[in-house]
């Protein structure tokens, strides 16, 4: 798929849709679909499992298969998935990071089996393919959790891909450093930028230490790392912020790393706008947010993205239909073909306004970056918790200013009147729902696999896997290897996960608070309490009526969904708030929140779910609890749950369901209360008394 070209204007850049789901049958139709359509690249959602190193039939997957992407288990799905897409024309982002090595291998495999069936040389064709693993796990660790291995093994598969890439795949990026997700997380731009710069130096210092890379070819390297970028809605802090990375990296590149070669030294750069910032509420607002922040990313020539994806507008309500998917990718078209805007050089230069700020982001970044760099740069900093924990109080800050009306967000905190929305008429038919049969079929699929190979092949080839990764070898020929015989996803992640072990990292929820005053009397400027007071007393009260100390909540994040953003900012309202909180952080089967709940003796649980897996998960909870006499303690969920399956769950004995519609915090705070006073009939005993 190359790129349109027109010698009058600046080219466009690569236009992709975040695509993925079910299996690769049915993406596979649907990419094939979008090309049609003019989409001039392919990025590929993979599902949890598959991000994590899991099979579907493995317990932790359970719920979670085909919900978020594409399961792929071994090249048989890796082969479906680009059917009939020519990989040696393609231009392929694929968003996955603990597993790259392995995906990438996979993909590899298929392009020499494409290269071979039309007399075409493999090693030759494999210089030709183009893309993008985003393969960054420090930001893993701080944001969207789908790590599988510690700090450092991690790096070193990082390390190795990059390495063998430069030389046998040399226009792949193998690794688009991504401060996406720290936005989410509660990122300023300043440690948005800062957080991501220690990241390349952790990884391009990596590199260069290995010995792996002539220091000749060293500048090959730094040309091939790219970047992943998130765009909000202050359009001009955000061309601000890109104009700061581009000059911070080019600065870098000089001073750190001696790269004299211009072009090497570029800030490449792909971005999806933001999609955790789109509402629930009046979502039909979601399109010009979704367009506001795009010309955030293409504005300025110095800094204009190279690929952009933009999310549908309704994917706060659930996964777009592929209309969805076609009107995010004409708001690109529309732009990139019917304006002017690629017609003029940058139309920001001399502006002593973006110079002014871009020039305070980079002062603000360096700042940081030195202090990221005392600590003993990025993977030091994730160890310690220290990043993290600087993401969860910036995020708890933006809560707050929402809550508290200084931030405004239509439709949610400030005109919030609506009519009905056309685009919801179709009710639950407004959004792609996975078929329940997926899971079950890909664990049938999976099992048929495994069945129908070479067994003494596959044990060979991860005992070789294994023998290197306890060794010094570039591990990429060792799973190159893997893929060729069919090992699974599962098998590669668990052969080495026997080698490096697992990994929790720190929640940075400790460290956290939600304002700067919240000791007990906090009162407002009016001299009254505060709502947040006002939960407190209720929680010192309620805490006093059932005769023990401080109440107990356990929050926690069943199955593989690693967004952990919400379940962070309730666990710390709710210690802000005078509740005792347990929180263990992400990746708990249920049998271990039930063991958890149990053994703290808490008197309310708290679910948080956003990868869909909730009608499958939460009920295993509820079960688990029965069967541990301990169906008294209560349980709420949060997450995007839609209506009707909110019912369902209720009906099973779900006390409460919160969405991010429900936007106060505090608001949550006090329905726990409500849920607890409830069980254990506190404010019956209280009317009966009045009575």
């Amino acid at each position: 798929m190359p790129y349109p070209t027109d010698d009058s204007r600046d080219r466009p850049w690569v236009m992709r849709t975040y695509a993925g789901h079910s299996s690769a049958k049915a993406s596979n139709e649907l990419y094939r679909r979008n090309l049609s359509k003019g989409q001039t690249g392919l990025s590929v959602a993979f599902d949890l499992p598959t991000q994590t190193g899991y099979d579907p039939d493995d317990e932790l997957a359970r719920g979670e298969v085909g919900k978020v992407g594409v399961p792929v288990s071994h090249i048989g799905d890796m082969r479906a998935l680009f059917d009939q897409i020519p990989l040696h024309e393609a231009n392929t982002s694929m968003t996955i990071n603990a597993t790259a090595m392995w995906l990438l291998a996979l993909y590899v495999s298929v392009a020499d089996e494409q290269a071979e069936a039309d007399g075409r040389d493999p090693a030759a064709e494999r210089a030709k393919l183009a893309g993008t693993t985003q393969n960054d796990i420090v930001k893993e660790y701080l944001s969207r959790g789908t790590y599988a291995f510690p700090p450092g093994p991690s790096v070193r598969l990082i390390t190795d891909m990059i390495a063998w890439t430069v030389s046998n795949v040399p226009k792949w990026n193998p690794i688009n450093i991504c401060s996406y997700h720290l936005q989410e997380a509660g990122a300023t731009p300043t440690q948005e930028v800062a957080y991501t710069i220690s990241t390349a130096i952790a990884v391009l210092d990596a590199v260069r230490d290995s010995g792996q890379v002539p220091e000749a070819d060293f500048g090959k390297v730094v040309g091939r790392i790219s970047f992943f970028v998130n765009a909000g809605l202050h359009v001009i802090e955000e061309i601000c912020k890109l104009r700061a990375f581009a000059q911070l990296w080019d600065e870098l590149c000089r001073e750190r790393y001696g790269v004299t070669d211009e072009k090497m030294r570029r800030f490449r750069y792909g971005v999806q706008v933001n999609s955790l910032g789109l509402t629930e509420a009046q979502p039909e607002n979601n399109v010009q947010r979704i367009v506001l922040e795009m010309l955030a990313v293409t504005l300025s020539k110095d800094a204009r993205a190279r690929a952009v994806q933009l999310p549908a507008w309704n994917e706060a309500l659930g996964l777009p239909r592929p209309w969805d998917q076609q009107w995010a990718l004409r708001m690109q078209q529309v732009l990139a073909y019917e304006t002017d805007l690629l017609d003029y050089d940058d139309i920001f230069a001399g502006s002593h306004v973006i110079e002014t700020k871009t020039a305070s982001i980079m002062e603000g970044a360096r700042a940081e970056i030195a202090k990221v760099a005392e600590m003993g740069g990025a993977v030091a900093a994730v160890d310690s918790g220290y990043m993290k924990s600087q993401l969860v109080s910036s995020l708890a800050a933006r809560r707050m200013r929402l809550e508290s009306g200084e931030d405004t967000v239509v439709g949610v905190n400030k005109f919030t009147s609506t009519e009905p929305s056309p685009l919801q008429a179709e009710g639950a038919d407004a959004i792609f729902v996975v078929d329940k049969e997926v899971e079950e079929q890909a664990r049938e699929a999976v099992a048929a696999w495994r069945a129908d190979r070479d067994p003494e092949a596959v044990q060979a080839a991860l005992e070789q896997l294994t023998t290197a990764a306890g060794g010094t070898e570039n591990l990429m020929d060792a799973t190159l290897a893997c893929a060729k015989v069919g090992v699974t996803t599962g098998e590669w992640a668990g052969a080495l996960r026997s080698v490096y072990g697992s990994y929790r990292a720190p929640t940075g929820v400790t460290a956290a608070s939600s304002s700067g005053s919240t000791a007990p009397g906090s009162e407002a400027a009016d001299g009254e309490p505060t709502e947040l007071e006002q939960v407190r007393e209720r929680v010192r009260a309620t805490a006093a009526d059932l005769g023990v100390s401080a109440l107990r909540m356990l929050v926690g994040k069943p199955g593989l969904d690693g967004h952990s953003n919400g379940a962070e900012q309730i666990a710390v309202r709710a210690r802000d708030a005078g509740f005792e909180v347990i929180y263990q952080g992400i990746r708990l089967t249920p049998a271990e929140i039930v063991a958890a709940a149990v053994q703290e003796g808490v008197h309310v649980v708290g679910l948080s779910i956003l990868s869909g897996s909730h009608l499958e998960v939460i009920p295993a909870v509820l079960d688990g609890l029965a069967r541990a006499d301990a169906a008294d303690i209560p349980v709420v969920a949060g997450g995007i749950i839609p209506p009707k399956d909110a019912e369902q769950l209720q009906r099973l004995g779900v006390h409460r369901v919160v969405t991010p519609k429900t936007y106060s915090l505090t608001g949550i705070m006090g329905e726990f209360v409500d849920v607890i006073r409830e069980v254990h009939g506190l404010d019956r005993e209280e009317a009966s008394a009045q009575a």
